[in-house]
């Protein structure tokens, strides 16, 4: 299986290549802008049909959630525009795809872990150019899987555990949103999970055609829950206060509920989860290192 992984310098492709080893079986091609831009149609085909590409994860993404109010054409055409370029290109050459959306595309009016088919609603660009990306692969003839995500951080680049760790070494005391519930997802255990559903369909289709599952890691937690445990775990010493969403106004309006059942790929895939506090303590150990 030759596996390219877009977007790969990100928290997801960097974690998958900390994987490689493991998965003897694939031959990946890592590749980033500006080597590779899904954006660019022919660029990509070219690619594909030069390196026997059978397979893709998709990790590029716009994922700038309050730039993207302001960069709302930049966003679509990473998030949508890009994504049908993958779908068109993989088409040619009946390959695979494993593309990874958001819990944004969800509005958060919920209080029940949402489900693969419940209804979407995004509240802002971010969400509204990723629900378009999951619309070009679930309407699409190729073999693929579309997997919802939360609250992604990992050892590598910008994200929440990374800022809060550095913010609290700088700060006595910090203010973080408690009115927001998800689940913190560790990016190794996305990753790792990426490969296995690959690994257990070697030999047939991933399933069947444009496949929606959810993602993260096991539990629920607020923004200031999650605060607290990093800044335990990271032996940081700073206090941590709650504070509402209207104390905190941002550009883009986020969901203020969007765990996600993930009923359907444990048993799909037959894959455990681990609990978002295990999986933070290993990241923060893995950044400390």
């Amino acid at each position: 299986m030759n596996i390219l992984v877009t977007g790969s310098n990100g928290q997801l492709g960097s974690e998958i290549k900390d994987l490689e080893a493991h998965f003897t079986d694939f031959k990946f091609f890592f590749m980033d802008l500006p080597e590779l831009d899904i954006c660019n149609s022919s660029q990509l085909n070219i690619f594909i049909k030069d390196n026997n590409i059978n397979t893709v994860i998709n990790c590029a993404a716009y994922t700038a959630v309050d730039k993207a109010e302001q960069d709302s054409d930049i966003a679509k055409k990473v998030n949508a525009t890009g994504v049908l370029n993958l779908v068109k290109a993989l088409e040619k050459v009946d390959g695979k795809l494993i593309h990874i959306s958001t819990d944004y595309v969800f509005d958060g009016n919920s209080f029940l872990p949402y489900q693969e088919l419940d209804e979407v609603n995004p509240i802002g660009v971010y969400g509204n150019t990723k629900r378009s990306g999951e619309l070009a692969v679930i309407n699409s003839d190729i073999d693929a899987v579309v997997i919802r995500t939360s609250w992604l951080y990992s050892a590598y680049g910008n994200n929440f555990v990374k800022t809060m760790l550095r913010l609290g070494n700088e700060r006595d005391e910090l203010g973080v949103i408690f009115d927001q519930v998800g689940t913190p997802t560790n990016a190794f255990d996305l990753a790792k999970t990426c490969l296995e559903i690959l690994s257990y369909n070697k030999e047939t289709n991933i399933n069947s055609k444009g496949s929606l599952y959810h993602f993260s890691n096991e539990g629920v937690a607020s923004w200031y829950d999650f605060s607290i445990a990093i800044m335990t775990l990271g032996k940081v010493n700073c206090h941590v206060k709650p504070i509402e969403t209207k104390d905190y106004p941002t550009p883009a309006k986020r969901p203020h509920f969007s765990v996600l059942n993930k009923s359907k790929i444990k048993n799909d895939f037959k894959i455990e989860i681990p609990y978002w506090k295990d999986s933070l303590k290993d990241c923060i150990e893995k950044i400390k290192n």
